[in-house]
């Protein structure tokens, strides 16, 4: 049992301290994400309106979380990380305290769709603040603590707040506010300011295209293409990705009635078991394999996984999927921030974290309507196989890049 520990934790030792301390906050925080899992059936089932303008009121939110990303992504870089988390942050647990004290209605949704706007300001620059303290040798152990840190309260979170859904509503917005603020707070007395932040670092230890460079984002982009194109095929992921949270829990929803939302938390929880129990196992031993082949490979599991969804209405199978999702989910979500951080200077972290995301994040804002009124037309066993169609050519774009990079000696890792 010991041996296994040690190997459980291997991965993660001799990181700075502040990473601990946001993994602390990442689990506090996550185990109460109530709302977000919930959402879809929040809209459809509690509000009452219907599939199709449901997939059209999430779009609208996450288009709307692109300006705040961008604008974060300036203000990271120039008033810094932390003050921008403690502003946002504080802002988006207001908004569910708000919420708590509506009945369910259009103007609780109109209210709900500012907390992922103030959150995406957010997102940047928690990504800055793990590059900043952290080299090029430990940064995907870094990014996926804190990614295994998420799933450690994301496995029990989503499945408290299935039991809460039914009769309990408004502690379900008051969970998410309480565990948000709770994590601010070790962030505000125990996180410092990264923005100037300064290491020792070996020659060896430093990676020449993180030195600071002059200039725009749009010139740094210029001259480093292969970033956008991630972006742009990171776009079709996040398309397809949206959906397990979208098209999955409406499919329950049709197939099992209100149960449908227990199941769907249920799942949510075992999605976070598999990511807490494995996600060390499979950073160790994906060391030194190109981050683009690996996410690839992440790829090829999430397409696996929306066929098994597109053919099945036993519950047995679905965790099955799930778990094969999952697997994809922690190849994909350790290697993408990585492969960003090591190809972005320094001096414009905080824009680029906001910039790329907000280029595939886009896929998730559009997924969600586009297959609202897709599946609306011809229902969801079919907007699974057209979801895996669009993986397929994914993960042969990605698979291409890695290798012109291969070609042109560029700095992938």
């Amino acid at each position: 049992m010991k041996n296994l520990f040690r190997r459980f934790i291997e991965p993660y030792r001799g990181l700075p301290m502040q990473i601990y301390i946001m993994f602390i906050a990442r689990i506090i925080n996550s185990l109460g994400n109530f709302v977000y899992p919930l959402l879809t059936l929040i809209l459809v089932q509690k509000i009452g309106i219907n599939t199709r303008k449901a997939g059209m009121f999430m779009t609208m939110a996450a288009l709307l979380s692109a300006p705040g990303m961008m604008l974060g992504g300036k203000l990271i870089d120039t008033i810094g990380r932390k003050k921008v988390i403690i502003i946002f942050q504080s802002s988006a647990a207001t908004v569910f305290i708000i919420c708590s004290r509506l009945k369910p209605s259009m103007s609780m949704a109109y209210v709900l769709i500012l907390a992922p706007i103030f959150t995406s300001f957010c997102m940047p620059a928690q990504d800055a603040v793990v590059a900043d303290l952290t080299t090029y040798k430990n940064r995907k152990e870094a990014f996926s603590l804190l990614y295994m840190g998420h799933n450690l309260g994301f496995a029990i979170g989503p499945l408290i707040a299935g039991f809460l859904y039914k009769n309990h509503l408004p502690l379900v917005f008051i969970g998410d506010a309480v565990t948000t603020l709770l994590s601010l707070v070790l962030v505000i007395f125990y996180v410092e300011e990264t923005m100037n932040y300064k290491k020792n670092l070996k020659q060896n230890d430093i990676n020449i295209l993180e030195k600071e460079e002059k200039g725009s984002v749009i010139s740094i982009l210029k001259k480093r293409p292969s970033l956008i194109y991630f972006s742009l095929i990171s776009f079709i992921y996040q398309f397809a990705y949206s959906q397990w949270g979208f098209l999955l829990p409406l499919q329950l929803g049709k197939i099992f009635g209100e149960n449908g939302a227990r199941y769907f938390g249920t799942m949510a929880a075992v999605n976070g078991i598999i990511i807490i129990i494995f996600t060390s196992t499979i950073v160790e031993n994906t060391k030194g394999i190109n981050h683009l082949k690996i996410i690839s490979l992440g790829g090829i599991l999430y397409t696996m996984s929306f066929f098994i969804f597109a053919i099945t209405s036993s519950l047995i199978f679905f965790f099955i999927s799930i778990a094969i999702m999952t697997i994809g989910e922690i190849i994909v979500s350790t290697n993408t921030p990585t492969f960003i951080s090591i190809n972005s200077p320094r001096s414009h972290r905080g824009r680029i974290n906001a910039v790329l995301p907000t280029i595939y994040g886009s896929g998730w804002a559009l997924g969600p309507v586009s297959m609202g009124k897709f599946s609306s037309m011809y229902g969801i066993q079919k907007s699974w196989i057209l979801i895996c169609m669009c993986m397929i050519v994914a993960v042969g774009l990605m698979f291409l890049l890695s290798r012109v990079m291969y070609k042109e000696n560029y700095n992938s890792y």
